[in-house]
């Protein structure tokens, strides 16, 4: 028997203008059914988004990756979301959009420590 559990993930794409299509990441969502956890870990690359959009919205880009962190939280800050479980949390999070944030695909693994998946994650992909 393993003591692993599988977890979903996402990376938090930022597209600075939706019409040409550029991104880069900005953070990673995780989800973990088993042990009801999901989390969202953010860095916003400043001169990666100024480069693409030298006129984007960094205070609004920002607030948005803040925004999806206090959705995985829950609680009154997740607005509409406060009473949803986590995985109903993840699940809104990554559904498609066309914004300047926009989830990438869903991908998953085996961890043992969904905490510290996150932050593996954000440091191999994000960062």
């Amino acid at each position: 028997m393993s003591d692993k559990d599988v977890y979903e993930y996402a990376l938090l794409r930022v597209v600075p203008r939706v019409e040409r299509g550029e991104c880069f990441n900005a953070g990673v969502l995780v989800y973990c059914r088993a042990r009801s956890y999901v989390a969202a870990r953010t860095h916003l690359d400043e001169a990666k988004l100024t480069a693409l959009d030298p006129r984007a919205d960094v205070v609004g880009v920002r607030a948005a990756l803040h925004a999806v962190e206090s959705v995985c939280r829950g609680g009154e800050p997740a607005g509409q979301a406060a009473g949803d479980d986590a995985g109903r949390r993840f699940r809104w999070l990554i559904a498609p959009r066309s914004t300047v944030v926009q989830p990438g695909p869903v991908h998953t693994g085996l961890t043992a420590d969904p905490r510290a998946e996150a932050e593996r994650l954000l440091e191999l992909l994000v960062r």
